[in-house]
C-alpha cells in the first residue's frame, strides 16, 4: 500500500473546517489592515536562500529540498532549485523581478501556503507544513523603515490572534540591531565562547567558527546555561537602533499590547534586523512559537535590488491550529439542513429546493429517494446537520415542510417561503 511521505500528512474533514475557518479569517483582518495576496513559486534558484536566509543557517545547511534540473534540451544549462523552505525571500524576489519599488509606495503582501524543510517530523513540525505571512516592504521615501511599521505589524498580529478565538498567547521581543551593531557582538561572542565552545553540542561549535549569533539560536538544553551568560545584544545597539526598538516599545505600549523582552531571541534566519519579535503558545511544549518574525532592511540589496526596508512574519499554520485545538477553538457553524427526498420521484423535487436554499446561502446536504426515514435521519446526524427538512408528496403538493431539529427533536411545518429564515435563525 501507498502510504503519505514522511513528515506529510493529509488533512481530512472535519479538520480542515478550522483550516478553513482560520484562513477566511486571516483575509479578512488583513484585508482590514489594507494587505494584498500575493501567490509566489513553490519552489525558486537554490542561491536565492542561500543568499537570502543565509548560508551558514540550519535552513540552508541542512534542511533544504534541494535537486539539479538539467533542462530538456542539450544546450540548456542545469539549475539547482529547492523547494521553498520559507517565503519572505521570494517575496522580495518578486518585489525586486517586477519592479515594485517605482510605485513609490509601501508594498503590504501576504501569502498562504506550504512549505518545505527536510526536519525531524515531530508535533506541529512537518517537512510539508504551511505558513501565513506577510511582508511590508517599501523604498524609504515611502516610510518603510518607521518603528510604527514594526508596531502596525505586531498588533495586527495580536488582533488576528484575538479574533480567532486564541488567549493564550505571550509576545517575546528583542532587537539585534543593524549590521555594524551585529559585527561588534558577533566579535563578542567569539571572545566570549572561546574557551566554552568545547563543552556544547558540535552544532554549536560549528557556528562560533562561521556565525557565532546563531549559537544563540541553539535548542540542546545541556547548552542553555553556558548561553545564558554570554553577552547580550542590548549592550552593542547603537544610539539609532536603540530609539528605534524604544519607540516601537512606546507605540505597544500605547495600544496596550503586552510582551516581555528577550535578548536571547534572535531568530533562525540571517536576513532579520533590528526589531524581532515572536509569539509563543504554553500548549506547544518546548517548540512554542506560533508566529516569528522582524525587520530585514538589508534583504533587497543582497539580492541585488534597490534598498527597500521591510518587515514581516510566519504563521506555523500547522502549530496554530494545535493551539487553538488546545483551547478547544473549532470551526464555526455546521450544516443548515438536510434534505431527505421520501419516496419515488422525490429526487428531483428536493434537488429543486436544496438548489433555491443553498442559492440563498443555506448551507444544505441531499438524501436519496431510495432511503427509508430512519436512514434519512441517521445519515442526517452523520452529516452534522441542525435540521432535517422532509420531501414527500404531500408535501411538495402543499408547500408545507416538516422541519425536525436533530438535537432537541422539535419538530415544525413550515412553508416553503420561509424555510430559508427558518433554517438561518
Amino acid at each position: 500500500m501507498i502510504r503519505a511521505i514522511r513528515g506529510t500528512r493529509d488533512l481530512l474533514p472535519p479538520d480542515t473546517d478550522l483550516w478553513n475557518r482560520v484562513e477566511a479569517k486571516v483575509r479578512d483582518v488583513f484585508a482590514r489592515y489594507n494587505f494584498n495576496e500575493i501567490r509566489t513559486p513553490i519552489f525558486e534558484d537554490t542561491s536565492l536562500f542561500a543568499r537570502g536566509v543565509g548560508e551558514d543557517t540550519d535552513i540552508v545547511t541542512k534542511e533544504m529540498f534541494t535537486w539539479e534540473d538539467k533542462g530538456r534540451a542539450a544546450s540548456e544549462k542545469s539549475q539547482s532549485l529547492t523547494l521553498r523552505p520559507e517565503n519572505t525571500a521570494g517575496v522580495v524576489r518578486a518585489y525586486i523581478e517586477h519592479g515594485l519599488d517605482k510605485q513609490g509606495k509601501l508594498q503590504k503582501l501576504y501569502y498562504i501556503g506550504p512549505q518545505f524543510r527536510r526536519e525531524r517530523p515531530q508535533k506541529g513540525r512537518y517537512r510539508q507544513f504551511y505558513q501565513i505571512g506577510a511582508e511590508i516592504i517599501g523604498p524609504p521615501s515611502a516610510g518603510s523603515e518607521s518603528p510604527a511599521r514594526d508596531a502596525e505589524v505586531i498588533e495586527m498580529l495580536a488582533t488576528l490572534l484575538n479574533d480567532l478565538g486564541l488567549r493564550g498567547w505571550a509576545l517575546e521581543l528583542n532587537s539585534v540591531g543593524g549590521a555594524a551593531d551585529r559585527a561588534r557582538y558577533n566579535q563578542a561572542l567569539r571572545v566570549a565562547l572561546k574557551p566554552l565552545v568545547y563543552q556544547m553540542c558540535s552544532d554549536c561549535q560549528r557556528r562560533a567558527e562561521t556565525n557565532p549569533l546563531r549559537v544563540l539560536d541553539c535548542k540542546v538544553p545541556e547548552d542553555q546555561p553556558i548561553i545564558e551568560k554570554l553577552p547580550k545584544i542590548s549592550a552593542y545597539l547603537d544610539d539609532a537602533c536603540r530609539e528605534h526598538f524604544a519607540a516601537v516599545r512606546a507605540m505597544l505600549d500605547a495600544v496596550g499590547i503586552p510582551y516581555t523582552i528577550n535578548e536571547r531571541m534572535v531568530r533562525g534566519l540571517d536576513y532579520y534586523t533590528r526589531t524581532t519579535f515572536e509569539f509563543t503558545h504554553g500548549d506547544l511544549g518546548a517548540q512554542s512559537a506560533v508566529v516569528g518574525g522582524g525587520r530585514y532592511d538589508g534583504l533587497s540589496e543582497s539580492l541585488d535590488g534597490p534598498r527597500a526596508p521591510g518587515i514581516g512574519f510566519a504563521i506555523g499554520e500547522d502549530r496554530l491550529i494545535l493551539a487553538l485545538e488546545a483551547e478547544g477553538v473549532t470551526a464555526a457553524g455546521s450544516l443548515d439542513a438536510y434534505i431527505a427526498p421520501l419516496g419515488a420521484g422525490m429526487n428531483s423535487h428536493a434537488l429543486k429546493l436544496a438548489r433555491e436554499l443553498r442559492r440563498a446561502g443555506v448551507r444544505c446536504d441531499l438524501g436519496d429517494e431510495s432511503f427509508r426515514l430512519k436512514k434519512s435521519f441517521e445519515a442526517a446526524k452523520r452529516a452534522g446537520a441542525r435540521y432535517i427538512v422532509i420531501v414527500g408528496e404531500n408535501e411538495v403538493n402543499s408547500g408545507e415542510f416538516a422541519v425536525k431539529e436533530l438535537a432537541s427533536g422539535k419538530q415544525e411545518t413550515v412553508v416553503r417561503e420561509k424555510l430559508k429564515a427558518y433554517l438561518s435563525s
